[in-house]
C-alpha cells in the first residue's frame, strides 16, 4: 500500500469504535510528572496492535501541536521518525501543564474514476481540485481526531488545557497529571465547545502484549458530556472515544466523524 493511502487507513481507523479496530493510535511520554527546571521528556508515538509497544506503524508528527502552561506553542526537539514509531524530544521548563496533542482534521473521499477505485485525503479548500470533473460515486466525510497526552512540571496547571471549540476534546474535571488508583477521575466530553452525551468511552491499562485480554473498561457521558473512571491499578491507559455528526464544514461531506484518545498515567495511592 502507497504511503498516502495507508496514511488514510490509519488516519480513519482512529476515529472508529475501539471494538472496531485492533489497530490504536497513541502518544506516550517518558514521564508525566518532573520536578526539577532543566526537566526533558521523550514521547513516543505509533499506531500498534498491543498498546505502547511498537508494532506497526509510525505516527506521523506533522500535525503535533505542544501547548505550554502559558498557552504559547511551543516547538519539540530531536524529532525522528522510524519504521514503527516516531519520538521526539520536549524540554519543560516552565512550571506547570503542557499539552502534547497530535491533532488532524480533513476529508476522505472515494471515488470512481474510468472504471477504478480511487481514495483521496486532503483539506476542504483542496477538495474542488482534487477530484476529477468526471469521477462516479464520490462519497465525502469528514475526519476531525486528536491524540493527546500531558506532562506536568511542579504542580498541576490549566493554562495549557483550554479548548479549541474544534473537533471533540476533553475537560479534566480531575487534572490528568493528578490520577491515582481507586479515586474517581471526573472528565467531560464536548465536541465543538459543547457537550457531548451518550457517547462511549473506552478505558484500556497498558501492556496488553502480556495479557490475554483488553480488560477494556466502558462507560458513557451522560447529557452534559460528564463521566467518571475509577482506574483499578496503576500504569498507562488509553482513553478513547468516538462519535458521528453532520456537522461538516464542506456541503459535499454528509457526514462528520470524530475521534478522542489520550494517554494518561495512574499513580499508586
Amino acid at each position: 500500500m502507497k504511503t498516502s493511502a495507508l496514511r488514510a487507513a490509519l488516519a480513519l481507523a482512529l476515529i472508529l469504535p475501539v471494538a472496531a479496530h485492533a489497530h490504536k493510535m497513541w502518544m506516550v511520554p517518558s514521564s508525566t510528572v518532573l520536578s526539577s527546571d532543566d526537566a526533558w521528556v521523550t514521547v513516543d508515538a505509533a499506531i500498534s496492535n498491543d498498546l505502547y509497544y511498537p508494532d506497526h506503524f509510525p505516527a506521523q508528527l506533522d500535525q503535533l501541536v505542544i501547548t505550554a502552561p502559558d498557552g504559547t506553542v511551543v516547538k519539540p526537539e530531536n524529532s525522528a521518525t522510524g519504521k514503527y514509531r516516531s519520538t521526539f524530544d520536549l524540554p519543560v521548563p516552565q512550571k506547570g501543564t503542557y499539552r502534547i496533542a497530535l491533532v488532524n482534521q480533513g476529508l476522505f473521499a472515494n471515488y470512481e474514476m474510468d472504471g477504478q477505485k480511487k481514495r483521496w485525503r486532503g483539506k476542504a479548500d483542496e477538495f474542488k481540485t482534487a477530484i476529477p470533473a468526471g469521477a462516479k460515486n464520490v462519497q465525502v466525510s469528514e475526519m476531525a481526531s486528536r491524540v493527546e497526552t500531558f506532562v506536568t512540571q511542579g504542580s498541576p496547571s490549566t493554562g495549557a488545557l483550554k479548548l479549541t471549540n474544534v473537533g471533540m476534546e476533553l475537560v479534566p474535571v480531575t487534572h490528568p497529571n493528578d490520577l491515582a488508583v481507586g479515586e474517581p477521575a471526573k472528565f467531560r466530553l464536548v465536541v465543538d465547545g459543547k457537550p457531548a452525551a451518550n457517547v462511549k468511552v473506552a478505558a484500556i491499562n497498558g501492556a496488553t502484549r502480556y495479557r490475554n485480554a483488553q480488560d477494556e473498561m466502558d462507560t458513557t457521558t451522560d447529557k452534559d458530556g460528564n463521566f467518571t473512571i475509577t482506574f483499578p491499578s496503576a500504569g498507562m491507559y488509553w482513553v478513547n472515544a468516538s462519535a458521528e455528526d453532520t456537522h461538516t464544514s464542506l456541503k459535499e461531506a454528509k457526514q462528520r466523524r470524530l475521534g478522542y484518545t489520550a494517554t494518561l498515567e495512574v499513580l499508586p495511592q
